[in-house]
């Protein structure tokens, strides 16, 4: 199975007799359709994606046979001719093909699905390690072509009429808060993700490498163990992920990638703000990003997170940041030599060492090392006291412990005063200030646990310890008058409403008792360590009152954070925002939090309700209003934005998104999920995580600084550009709403046509796939809502209605055309919508699309449903072509479009054997093997698409 899209001479480490005949005439294909300079930029790219399929299908062959390898080989040649074929023609799909799939056996099947699933993983290994070999280039070469960086957004910076001072002032001042969500649909193993690293560092070392022939030899051989690995390791899991399963997943990307992406980041800016603005020499940069999760404190519609959960989250993060800073302080303590024989350290040094408690004649003449041997046992005293344990070797157990950060901090500058006094600047500069920003970056928590629960469950908690504290029998029948006046009496009571002893029901049990454990989180850990709550389903001022009042009943103090998520709370956010910052006792609870209003923005949801477009726009629109509401208040606002991988979940391009929202709304801070399947893609290694933690920096410089990047000609929510979006959207509203909510055949064709109902079958995330036991669209989460139709390579939420939108405005209209292709050139906001849209209908495919209507068994359901489909799709189609003025969807993303290219022919079988399997299964086959088979395609399809909803 070989490397798919290069010409025969673009291998960097040696040419292969048998890679042409591996090619197939697909790299022809792409080959011709490339530029030369395009070519000669993604030779690399080619050569790895060729190399890797060609080590994997000699894997298969050795391991499966000739024939197995036979087989694939044909599947593969005759799925690129299929996809040429598509593309030029706009034909159905080859039948010949699919006759041959639905001939195999089960276990032909099983190992063909196996075969592109881990070709599928490789090119993305290849895809990322490209991504930083560029990255790599443009910084060698003195160039940073790549608008979402640090470098490039100071440069436009410094454009302005800006001094250094106000630079440093807005820099002090930013916020960036990712947060590492789990994910319904996460498919990755850790297993896998490790073996991926291997690969990945070979790729990087080859090309940071100068190698003999038998060194290379031996390098392809390393390569070929690890590919060995994943062809004999089970794709699979056997059993479901529990909450600290998921966790430990997302805690193992601290080492990988972040901790050093963060702090080289830090260090980066730093240089590159005094670079430009030499009168700020000396200016230290405070921690502008905060990583933040939610695995282990989220608990809306997961019945696995309780108090234990949480508990364990907080420690196990603690025990991550604790043996960081205890392995980087053991380094420092061995590197750092220095003879006082030789150097004159500072008092303050000596003191240090001398405290140390390390009396060795060995080290009688070493100050540094026995100071640094008493950090270390200092802090090794800080995390038996703190998590029971020490969890790395260390060379000094026992110390005072520290009362917390910032204690550290000061011995570690007593450490770097001293080196830079006797020459050894550099030394410090490079050895010690990454120690000293890893802690502070990461404390001894790690990163900020959210704590998040809907506000359905929160009123019963409260009816519960309102009516045994006597206050209130029937809350749950009040209005929201009624509410709020018993809620500020008791939010107002230094007195506790809990009664010890009191019968209380299993839902107020429940979640006083994790509020109380985080509660000693924070006792433990500090304030850092939990921050944030957030309310999901929150409409009203008394969800957000019900919060602060059991907050307040388990002693913490924390932010609390409103979640407007359907178009109708998105619509009235502003104004629940208005009446709640009118209420004096939250005005005093923000003076105590620092005068900072969060609110967060749902995006999944949303668009499960209204469709893509008019999500996006009453997106855009509630902040718009929450904007104006704060800044009338005098309060400063922090926008989170929920957004998921897909665009149908408010995915896309972070820097486009960012500097797509409405003015005022950055100002500084951001706090954004990562979601669970985009974080393996995102954070896997340490290039990766630079890329795209500098992205976000990057976009957030730029939209706090540069007012008015855009010259967009709209001005405020009463401009024409407003109007022209309302009236588009109320017509995608109206079509969205009729397919999925007003058609009484569309619940059995989304549950015949996709594989929504085998996917709960599939051992990925902990969270079950719908908050309730109710087969309705309202009650599925939207994650595997948008991984249904994925799968099916329909692609539904991302692009469904706004055709009927643009045509209901527009058609017929060449003014009106116009005025959007206007809106395209001049508005951020519309064109990260239409460019996001465009990507999509990209990966859409209506012809495989066809082949999984055809499994509803209604064909008069099937024929109308679908038959709506595929009209919207081509008005859909049509009307980005018109507004872009390009008929190539991705004209302004060669990136993607080469990916697309390069990966979808090798979908295809997958997509064809999970259709076939489907039917066997749903026709009464329920044999262990074919169950299997449907959920090694689920998993096939999600790596290839890179995402699972």
């Amino acid at each position: 199975m070989g490397g798919i899209t290069t010409t025969p001479d673009a291998e960097p480490s040696r040419p292969h007799a048998d890679d042409q005949t591996s090619i197939g005439v697909f790299a022809d294909l792409v080959a011709a359709s490339r530029s030369d300079a395009a070519s000669l930029k993604e030779a690399p790219l080619d050569a790895d994606i060729r190399l890797l399929g060609r080590i994997l299908g000699d894997v298969i062959r050795e391991q499966e046979g000739l024939a197995t390898f036979e087989l694939v080989e044909r599947v593969r040649r005759m799925a690129i001719e299929d996809y040429r074929r598509q593309v030029q023609t706009q034909g159905s799909t080859d039948h010949e093909l699919v006759g041959l799939l639905d001939s195999l056996s089960v276990e032909d099947a099983l190992n063909v699905i196996r075969s592109f699933s881990w070709f599928s993983l490789l090119a993305n290994v290849a895809e990322d390690v490209h991504a930083g070999r560029r990255r790599r280039f443009h910084r060698v070469a003195g160039s940073e072509p790549q608008a979402a960086s640090v470098a490039a957004a100071l440069d436009r910076i410094e454009q302005l009429p800006i001094d250094g001072e106000a630079v440093a002032e807005t820099l002090r001042r930013i916020d960036i808060s990712p947060v590492l969500t789990a994910h319904p649909t996460e498919v990755g193993r850790r297993t896998v993700l490790d073996t991926r690293a291997v690969i990945a560092n070979k790729l990087v070392e080859r090309d940071r490498s100068l190698m003999s022939p038998a060194e290379l030899d031996d390098w392809e051989n390393e390569l070929r163990l690890a590919v060995l690995t994943l062809w004999q390791t089970a794709i699979l899991r056997l059993s479901k992920l529990r909450v600290t399963d998921e966790v430990k997943e997302s805690l193992r990307f601290y080492p990988l990638s972040i901790s050093e992406a963060l702090v080289k980041l830090h260090a980066d800016t730093e240089r590159e703000v005094v670079r430009r603005w030499p009168e700020l020499d000396g200016f230290h940069l405070p921690p502008i990003v905060h990583m933040g999760s939610w695995i282990g404190g989220d608990r809306d519609g997961n019945p696995y997170v309780t108090a234990e959960v949480v508990a364990a989250a907080l420690q196990q993060q603690a025990k991550e940041a604790f043996a960081m800073h205890l392995g980087a302080i053991g380094r420092l303590a061995i590197e750092l030599s220095m003879s006082s024989r030789l150097i004159t350290p500072t008092f303050e040094l000596l003191q240090l060492a001398d405290k140390s408690g390390d009396s060795s004649p060995f080290r009688a003449d070493e100050p540094y090392r026995r100071a640094l041997r008493g950090i270390q046992g200092r802090l090794a005293a800080t995390t038996r006291r703190t998590v029971g344990d020490v969890p790395v070797p260390v060379l000094q157990h026992d110390g005072e412990p520290y009362d917390g950060p910032a204690e550290l901090l000061a011995d570690l500058d007593v450490i770097d005063d001293s080196l830079r006094s006797h020459g050894a600047l550099a030394l410090a500069e490079m050895k010690v200030t990454p120690v000293r920003r890893a802690v502070e970056l990461f404390g001894f928590h790690l990163c900020a646990l959210d704590l998040r629960q809907n506000a359905d469950v929160h009123e019963v908690v409260v009816a519960d310890l309102v009516l045994h504290a006597g206050v209130e029998a029937k809350y749950l029948l009040l209005d929201e008058a009624g509410r709020l006046d018993i809620l500020r009496l008791a939010i107002n009571d230094p007195r506790r409403l809990r009664i010890p002893g009191a019968a209380y029901g299993a839902v107020a049990l429940g979640e006083m008792a994790i509020l109380d454990t985080a509660a000693a989180g924070v006792r433990r850990l500090g304030s850092a360590s939990i921050r944030h709550y957030v309310i999901s389903k929150c409409a009203s001022v008394s969800d957000i009152f019900e919060t602060l009042l059991m907050s307040k009943e388990a002693g913490l103090d924390l932010d609390i954070v409103p979640l407007f998520e359907t178009i109708d709370d998105l619509r009235r956010a502003a104004a629940t925002l208005d009446a709640l910052l009118e209420e004096p006792i939250y005005r005093l609870q923000l003076e105590r939090r620092g005068g900072v209003q969060e609110v967060m923005i749902g995006y999944s949801d949303s668009t499960k309700d209204g469709g893509y477009l008019t999500a996006n726009w009453s997106q855009y629109q509630a902040q718009e209003g929450l904007v104006a509401v704060a800044h009338r208040h005098g309060v400063r606002l922090r926008l989170f934005h929920g957004r998921g991988g897909t665009v149908g979940r408010g995915g896309g391009p972070t820097f486009d998104a960012i500097l797509a929202q409405p003015p005022g709304s950055v100002d500084g801070s951001i706090r954004l999920t990562e979601q669970g399947e985009n974080v393996a893609a995102k954070f896997a290694e340490p290039d990766l995580a630079r890329r795209n933690l500098e992205t976000i920096v990057a976009a957030v410089l730029e939209s706090t600084v540069v007012t008015d990047p855009s010259g967009v000609a709209d001005e405020g929510a009463d401009g024409p550009f407003h109007r022209v979006m309302q009236s588009v959207s109320d017509a995608a509203y109206d079509e969205f709403r009729s397919l999925v909510y007003g058609s009484s055949g569309f619940l059995t064709f989304f549950r015949a046509a996709t594989p929504i109902t085998e996917l709960s079958k599939l051992n990925i995330g902990s969270r079950p796939a719908s908050r309730t036991a109710s087969n309705r669209i309202e009650d599925l989460r939207a994650i595997p809502w948008v991984f249904s139709w994925s799968q099916a390579r329909l692609m539904l939420p991302g692009w469904y209605g706004a055709g009927s939108g643009f045509e209901a405005y527009a058609g017929g209209s060449a003014d009106r055309l116009t005025i959007l292709q206007q809106m395209y050139e001049t508005w951020p906001m519309f064109r990260a919508l239409v460019s996001n849209m465009a990507m999509v209908l990209s990966k859409t495919d209506i012809a495989i699309g066809t082949r999984y209507a055809a499994m509803v068994e209604n064909r008069v359901v099937a024929n109308d449903i679908f038959g709506r489909i595929t009209a919207e799709h081509h008005r859909t189609l049509s009307w980005v072509r018109r507004i872009t003025g390009h008929d190539q969807l991705l004209w302004d993303n060669p990136a993607l479009a080469r990916s697309i290219r390069n990966r979808f022919p090798y979908l295809l079988p997958l997509n064809h054997l999970q259709i076939s399997m489907l039917r066997r299964y749903r026709g009464g086959d329920q044999d262990e093997l074919v169950e299997r088979g449907i959920q090694l395609t689920l998993n096939g399809l999600a790596t290839g698409l890179r995402n699972s909803g």
